[in-house]
């Protein structure tokens, strides 16, 4: 078992959505920052794009774990090591700030690729993805449970079966823009496709 520096923010954060992917093998967490540009995708959740001079907030952990808790991170994150271009994220070490230290510590940091980010996606002023998720909640805290326990059932379903559903859930679900009607049957949108990702 070896140890690898992440740095994380968003969804992987201590408290958010995904923390509980990777929380067993946590063996140190501490408050840091690292110089990149943060983006709030339509979901809620903040992305990070490389370059930018904005002092981005997360936390600086310490995974204890083998080569293959790298690559279900790298899997996770839609990024492929051998294709950096066509992968959703790269995975690239860099400079972090951890607080109270005088000086940086490498670790490892996922960035989207900058040409799948999508155009909704808004900058975060100064790079404070929590203050914008305090002023403005993610999508996923805002579903029912019953709009979470449909969008759950399409995201496991095969796309061959028909997954019922009565109308006003429809309505809810369409006016969301979380679902598509393909004639026969429904599925989820792209939209649709991010929260269920990010419902755990």
């Amino acid at each position: 078992m070896t140890t690898t520096r992440f740095f994380v923010c968003g969804s992987l954060c201590e408290g958010m959505i995904h923390f509980q992917k990777i929380e067993k093998f946590v063996e140190s967490s501490v408050f840091a920052r690292i110089k990149a540009t943060a983006y709030r995708l339509k979901v809620g959740f903040p992305v990070l794009v490389r370059g930018g001079s904005d002092l981005v907030p997360g936390q600086l952990i310490e995974l204890r774990g083998s080569d293959l808790l790298i690559a279900l991170l790298d899997e996770f994150h839609g990024c492929n090591p051998m294709d950096p271009d066509k992968s959703l994220y790269s995975r690239v070490e860099v400079d972090v700030f951890p607080e109270g230290a005088s000086e940086s510590i490498k670790a490892w940091c996922y960035f989207v690729n900058p040409l799948k980010l999508p155009v909704n996606a808004n900058v975060i002023p100064g790079g404070d993805w929590k203050k914008s998720i305090e002023e403005q909640p993610v999508m996923t805290s805002k579903l029912t449970e019953r709009q979470i326990t449909y969008i759950q059932k399409l995201g496991k379903s095969t796309g061959r079966e028909i997954v019922p559903i009565d109308l006003a859930l429809y309505r809810e679900l369409m006016n969301l823009e979380l679902i598509v009607d393909k004639g026969r049957r429904l599925a989820l949108s792209k939209l649709g496709q991010e929260v269920y990702r990010h419902l755990g």
